[in-house]
């Protein structure tokens, strides 16, 4: 049977040449990005985007499609680093051992989404956005004082696999540009399985499943008189955003080698997810990979942008001070601000009206 870009994409295509040329530049980029950029920040960041792209549409699914206000994402996020960091730090560094963290992550995600889900999805939603957000703050006050096994504070470094090693060198010059190393196969390895859960994310939203989901957003006594169970499909959709979430969580681990409480489970991350959802557009997981995108090169590169601004403007230091370098935040928030202000159905909403 013939591929095409259709079924590969479920369906689901931008709908918008600008928005299509937009993901296309960003598939891109990230793929090219160990021969474009050099130097670990900009890998750095090009990891991170693949990760977060992952932990966002995880959120979408929760959010945009089912219509669920949930702040314990950044726990299973946090279950997901956890898990192959103590693995790694506590076993012999072998594959089994990176696999064993890994399921492990996602059997207590898959256990704790699945008690969240019945114990709280058929009460009100900010009932269940409280409850969400107690047992995420619970699960980071553990990670902290159980310092013997987690780490605490100051978190665990951990090993990997020999043929994820930086020191790993598979040939003696680059080829195409990249220097083929255990690291640069860590960032394939991130990237080709971030890929491949976005589409999976594509592929449920435009199932019957996500259908019905969506459905139960706009309407849940009308899902319930046709047939269909409200509760029964919010904790499945909260199940599979969870162990999403989760499998986010284990790549983070892969790429960064370190996890600690401000790294997998501090509440910034949970403002960070949300942002890149509103901005890029709620019910769209195209939304969610532009909103990554943005949100994590702006958290990057706007202090820099504004220090080369901020010097740029030297003859003129009153105005010059309102771009001082240290003043990235407050733009940061500035800009965000005026872009949910004008695009209220974020990037991708805007681009497919238009």
């Amino acid at each position: 049977m013939k591929l095409n870009t259709a079924s590969l994409l479920s369906g689901d295509t931008p709908r918008s040449r600008i928005l299509a040329i937009l993901m296309l530049l960003l598939l891109l980029g990230l793929l090219l990005a160990p021969a474009i950029f050099s130097g670990t920040r900009a890998l750095n960041v090009a990891a991170k985007i693949c990760v977060f792209i992952v932990l966002a549409s995880s959120y979408d699914l929760l959010l945009g499609y089912t219509g669920i206000v949930s702040f314990a994402h950044t726990m299973f996020f946090g279950i997901g680093v956890y898990g192959v960091g103590i693995a790694m730090s506590r076993f012999e560094v072998s594959w089994l051992a990176l696999f064993a963290g890994a399921a492990c992550a996602l059997l207590l995600t898959l256990v704790l989404a699945l008690l969240l889900g019945m114990l709280s999805l058929r009460v009100r939603t900010i009932f269940f956005a409280m409850m969400s957000l107690a047992l995420a703050n619970f699960f980071a006050i553990l990670a902290s004082q159980f310092s013997d096994f987690t780490g605490g504070e100051d978190g665990l470094n951990f090993k990997l696999p020999e043929l994820l090693s930086p020191a790993t060198q598979f040939f003696d010059n680059p080829i195409f540009g990249i220097d083929w190393n255990g690291k640069t196969l860590s960032y394939y390895l991130v990237y080709f399985c971030a890929l491949l859960l976005f589409l999976f994310c594509l592929r449920i939203v435009n199932s019957p499943f996500g259908r019905v989901l969506q459905a139960v957003r706009e309407n849940d006594f009308r899902v319930a008189a046709i047939g269909f169970n409200p509760v029964t499909y919010r904790t499945v959709g909260n199940c599979l955003s969870a162990m999403l979430a989760c499998c986010a969580g284990i790549l983070y681990a892969i790429w960064l080698r370190y996890v600690g409480p401000d790294t997998a489970l501090s509440f910034d991350i949970m403002i960070d997810i949300l942002l890149m959802v509103v901005i890029g557009g709620m019910g769209s997981m195209y939304g969610a990979a532009l909103g990554a995108a943005i949100l994590v090169i702006s958290q990057n590169y706007l202090q820099d942008g504004m220090k080369l601004l901020h010097d740029s403007l030297e003859s003129a230091p009153f105005i010059a001070n309102f771009f001082h370098p240290d003043r990235w935040l407050l733009w940061l928030g500035v800009l965000f601000v005026l872009s949910v202000y004008y695009l209220p159905l974020g990037i991708v909403g805007k681009l497919r009206q238009s």
